[in-house]
């Protein structure tokens, strides 16, 4: 067992025991922990009473944890790991819940995480506004979802709830500064403006410095990993009447940077064409964190995303109510790797991206008499394309483009009844019919196909409420993805008939847990799961044929694994958090070869201990630091030491040292994030040639917050 291993079952071990042995101190005297309410099934509920492995995160405390966008969540939940290495881009979120995620980013690869904002699915995760200035509350759902959530939701879902205009009137304002160029601000504003319309704003700008320099291009004005970006949101909410209310919301947001931190290592592989042709290691840059490209074309990374909601809510009586959410939204980037990561163009693949969305979900809710139900229809188109012009294989240039059509239609119903006033069972049962119709050109003609899936997914639960408010749950979730066409068929130059899609990809969930507060000062969860997965492709990339293949490898799998969180107060100033996931991952040898999960750590676990210390005048001083783990794992399907793609693990440390006012009207703080500057990797890819090592964009930063509010 390595010592990181062992590190991360210590701290698994002392949470438990501190939750258990520190009992006698808890204050009994007032609730310390508010029971949360989320949303996770559609309706309103208590997150003891969801039968799924859930976790929350409330948007006010957000900064306090070191969480400055959704890539950090990935650092606090179990089983939950976050890359963000897409094209080379630094505005990413590639989500992995459970062993499943997002390999790829091309469009004709889909997520296995969903993730929802107010509702609205968003189908492409490259470029997308990840503000988190007005969010109210960040829930993550473990295991698929596929009732309710629907397709690419078999690893889980990422469910983003923003403030609701109205409900918060008055103002807020915060700026952070620090090193590495860290200039952030913000301003949230919520206004009732009559008895039957409410407004609210939100809008900022975030500026990082990079960590490196381009070394061939003095003139570019960009460091390695750079980024600058502004957003804004407005939304307005209508009382059409005392039954009935729309909200309408748009948001934008635009950002540009330096192309993330990468290097290539050649040396590695003396058998590849990139060392074949007397290019070494020496040849790219001595720091992984400079950059010897010489391609101008690839310094500049660029994002820009727009969209606009309309909620409709309608109490159609006092026990049954509708729902209406329709949504555009389009998003399109820049971006690409050079990935010989030398002056001289070998291999280069600047590449631009978009995607055009619009979905329309129906819902009709309601409850009697012990019974309740959610059910709905639901429609979503995308169209989006990727296009490298010019890509540089091996010195040759050529051309990629890949472009898909995608539809689906859905119609959903889950049902739940309680039996007595602690058990209660639930069922739901989802169709969908997807069609999806691709195009691509690899440099020899236009090819195209096309292909319908359907399936049926479907859930049942039931959970027992003992007299302590305990509650322990038992589920079978089933989810599905549509079949995927190859990412980069560069196969048609061998076999014309490559591209063609997977089967349908089916998960199906097993399991059971408790969560509460087995007393005032405790709150706790904890599952243990079993889950298989059939037809599931993973994303397997080489050098062959005429240029950079992505074919996907089709592989059966099974994961099982235990979760824990837990939150304790010993004494009323005195908070410690924890968590901890540990997940293995079987998958069926294909060939005489078996293949293991990407980007999967085994364990993952976290502590963040608070300590908060009243003052004389009224006011505050408030202390966390936050200690995250991810376990090392493979960077892609293969587990072959001589693939050399082994990540390892990381430990990360943030803290947050605050003064609050008597009034709770403004914040100062000290904050460092990844304080000990842990340098780590966020994927590796051998291609059969070269190896390419993509690193983390995550350094060390050290700076004050200032927040006020009105």
């Amino acid at each position: 067992m390595s010592k990181q291993t062992r590190t991360a079952w210590a701290v698994a071990a002392t949470s438990a025991f501190l939750c258990l042995s520190q009992t006698a101190t808890a204050q009994s005297d007032g609730a310390l922990i508010e029971e949360i309410t989320v949303t996770a099934a559609k309706r309103e509920q208590s997150i003891y009473e969801v039968p799924i492995a859930v976790s929350a995160f409330d948007g006010a405390k957000l900064a306090e944890q070191g969480i400055v966008g959704i890539y950090d969540i990935g650092k606090f939940v179990p089983n939950l790991n976050i890359t963000e290495f897409s094209a080379g881009h630094t505005s990413s979120v590639n989500p992995f819940i459970r062993g499943i995620g997002l390999q790829d980013h091309l469009i004709t690869t889909d997520p296995g995480v969903s993730v929802y904002v107010d509702g609205v699915y968003l189908g492409r995760q490259v470029g997308q506004n990840w503000s988190i200035a007005n969010i109210e509350r960040i829930e993550v759902l473990r295991g698929p979802q596929g009732t309710l959530y629907g397709r690419n939701s078999i690893g889980g879902a990422i469910n983003i709830i923003t403030k609701t205009p109205g409900s918060d009137p008055g103002a807020k304002v915060a700026f952070e500064v620090g090193s590495r160029d860290r200039l952030n601000g913000d301003f949230y504003g919520d206004a009732q403006l009559n008895d039957t319309m409410a407004v609210s704003f939100t809008g900022g700008f975030k500026n990082r410095g990079g960590l490196g320099d381009f070394l061939n291009l003095p003139n570019s004005g960009l460091q390695v990993g750079e980024n600058q970006e502004v957003f804004g949101r407005l939304a307005f909410r209508f009382e059409l009447s005392d039954d009935a209310s729309v909200t309408i919301a748009a948001d934008a947001n635009d950002g540009e940077g330096g192309l993330r931190p990468y290097t290539t290592l050649i040396d590695e592989l003396p058998n590849g064409a990139v060392f074949g042709a007397g290019y070494r290691n020496s040849d790219v840059s001595a720091d992984p964190y400079d950059n010897n490209t010489g391609q101008a074309s690839q310094a500049l990374v660029t994002n820009e995303a727009s969209g606009v909601a309309v909620t409709l809510d309608w109490d159609v009586s006092d026990t049954i109510n509708s729902k209406f959410i329709a949504s555009m939204r389009q998003s399109e980037y820049k971006a690409g790797l050079d990935d010989d990561s030398f002056v001289d163009d070998f291999l280069s693949f600047p590449e631009f991206g978009d995607a055009d969305q619009t979905s329309i979900e129906f819902q009709v809710s309601g409850a009697y008499d012990g019974w309740d139900f959610v059910s709905g229809l639901y429609y979503f188109t995308e169209d989006g394309s990727n296009n490298q012009a010019p890509t540089v294989f091996l010195t040759f240039p050529g051309t990629f483009f890949l472009q898909q059509d995608v539809s689906s239609v859905a119609v959903f119903g889950n049902f739940g009844f309680d039996i007595n006033d602690q058990f209660r069972v639930s069922a739901g049962l989802r169709y969908t019919e997807d069609e999806k119709d691709a195009a691509t050109n690899v440099g020899n003609g236009l090819f195209t196909a096309t292909r319908d899936f359907d399936e049926f997914s479907w859930d049942i639960s039931a959970n027992y409420t003992f007299d302590n408010g305990m509650n322990v749950y038992g589920a079978i979730q089933n989810g599905y993805q549509s079949g995927q066409f190859p990412a980069r068929p560069f196969c048609l130059f061998g076999d014309p008939n490559c591209f063609v899609a997977s089967d349908n990809i089916t998960a199906t969930n097993y399991e059971v847990g408790i969560k509460g507060q087995p007393f005032d000062g405790f709150q706790m969860s904890a599952a243990v799961f079993l889950t298989d997965y059939s037809d599931l492709p993973y994303q397997v990339s080489t050098t062959a044929g005429g240029g950079f293949n992505t074919v996907n490898l089709i592989v059966d799998q099974t994961s099982t694994g235990f979760e824990w969180e837990n939150t304790l107060y010993i004494g009323e100033n005195f908070l410690f958090q924890a968590t901890f996931g540990y997940i293995d991952v079987d998958v069926d040898a294909i060939g005489g070869v078996k293949p293991v999960a990407p980007l999967t750590p085994e364990l993952t676990a976290s502590i963040s201990p608070e300590v908060h210390f009243p003052l004389t005048g009224g006011g505050e001083i408030v202390l966390r630091a936050d200690y995250s783990f991810r376990d090392d794992m493979y960077g892609e399907p293969s587990s072959d030491p001589g693939r050399m793609t082994r990540i390892d693990s990381r430990d990360l440390i943030n803290f947050d040292f605050a003064y609050h006012s008597p009034d709770e009207s403004w914040t100062a703080a000290f904050y460092g994030r990844n304080a000990t500057d842990e340098r780590y990797d966020n994927a590796r890819l051998n291609t059969g040639d070269y190896l390419l090592q993509i690193l983390s964009n995550d350094a060390s930063e050290f700076g004050l917050r200032f927040v006020k509010t009105f």
